[in-house]
């Protein structure tokens, strides 16, 4: 049974940040730095909770995981492979399905919290 001290709370729970850049293939544009504090994982692997935070610039994406997030500051484009496109500001809560391809554009340095589920992949 899970307790009150099972909860964690962002602010008070210490983890290693993890610093990087999009990789060379997927970049488009701008430096492309990131970094990412994941605060919880869960023991099958499959949801991760954290802030994640990244510097101007843009990269291609492809989601095999559903992705919620709070954009906490900051302001990012998402397009599909279309062209068509979304834009985000600071307090908007949204959600990327899984299946999901196209670029991700910070415009001004950008900082969300996220909450990751990603299915597992039928054994074959």
């Amino acid at each position: 049974m899970k307790q009150a001290s099972d909860i964690i709370v962002f602010q008070r729970h210490d983890v290693a940040l993890e610093s990087f850049v999009a990789a060379e293939d997927r970049r488009i544009a701008g430096e492309c730095r990131q970094s990412v504090a994941n605060h919880y994982s869960d023991p099958s692997g499959q949801f991760h909770a954290g802030i994640w935070s990244g510097g101007l610039g843009s990269w291609k994406v492809r989601y095999s995981e559903h992705e919620f997030c709070t954009l906490l500051q900051g302001r990012v484009r998402v397009s599909d492979e279309a062209g068509h496109s979304v834009e985000l500001a600071q307090g908007d809560h949204f959600v990327i399905p899984a299946g999901f391809v196209g670029t991700w554009q910070v415009l001004e340095p950008a900082c969300k919290t996220y909450a990751v589920f990603e299915p597992r992949q039928p054994q074959e």
